[in-house]
Formats: C-alpha cells, structure tokens, sequence
C-alpha cells in the first residue's frame, strides 16, 4: 500500500482519502459500511466510527475500507481492531471475565425490577 501511495505523491495526485470517501465497488463499500456501524469510536462517547466526525474516526473508516479494499473479511478486521484496541471498540463484545458484568447487568436489573414490582404488588393486596 505504501507503493501505491509513493507512486500517486510522485504523480502529483492524491491517494484516495478512504475515511471520507467510498469504496468504488458497492459491494465492498456495504460490507465495509456494515462493518463500520459495529465498531465504537475509541475518542467518542458511544458513536460507532460510520457516525463520528472525530479524526480517529476517519482514521479508522480509512483503515476499514483499505483492508476490504485488498480482500481482508471483516470479521477479520475486527479481529485485528479488537487486539488493538481492546473489546471496548465493538458493541458485541464476547464474553469474558472482563466483561460478564456487561452482560449480567441487564438480567440483574430486569430480576431487581421483578422483585421491586412483586413486593409492592404483594403490600397492597
């Protein structure tokens, strides 16, 4: 890839911005879109990169769309984004003991909420 962009600079010619510019080919931009909505942004609060207007976004759009470009699947670019920057930068986190709290919350909640709601049901009959 350095080649490429060595080549376009001695051309004069800008390599394509890929953070802010599509892939030519539709399929390849879909796969690479779908894959950006389930990636969080690291520097934003809750965005995923397709949505995010932060540099590292851009950069991270950027590096999406060249490993689809030269054929990478995304399940390996996620992968790969995951080792780099940890489980936080996906929004389906696996299950681990890292993150069981993450995933026990909600059921923990719903059985909080249940128990709230039985022994206020069972005070008033």
């Amino acid at each position: 890839m350095s080649l490429l962009l060595a080549i376009a600079l001695a051309a004069g010619t800008a390599a394509p911005d890929y953070g802010n510019t599509q892939l030519p080919d539709a399929r390849a931009e879909a796969r690479a879109r779908a894959l950006m909505g389930e990636l969080r942004c690291v520097v934003c609060q809750g965005q995923s990169i397709a949505d995010s207007d932060a540099d590292m976004a851009a950069d991270m759009r950027a590096l999406v769309r060249q490993r689809i470009a030269r054929g990478d699947s995304p399940a390996a670019i996620r992968a790969w984004l995951i080792e780099r920057y940890g489980d936080y930068v996906s929004y389906d986190p696996p299950l681990s003991a890292a993150t069981a709290l993450l995933w026990a919350t909600p059921i923990l909640l719903l059985a909080i909420g249940g128990w709230i709601a039985r022994s206020s049901f069972g005070k008033r009959r």
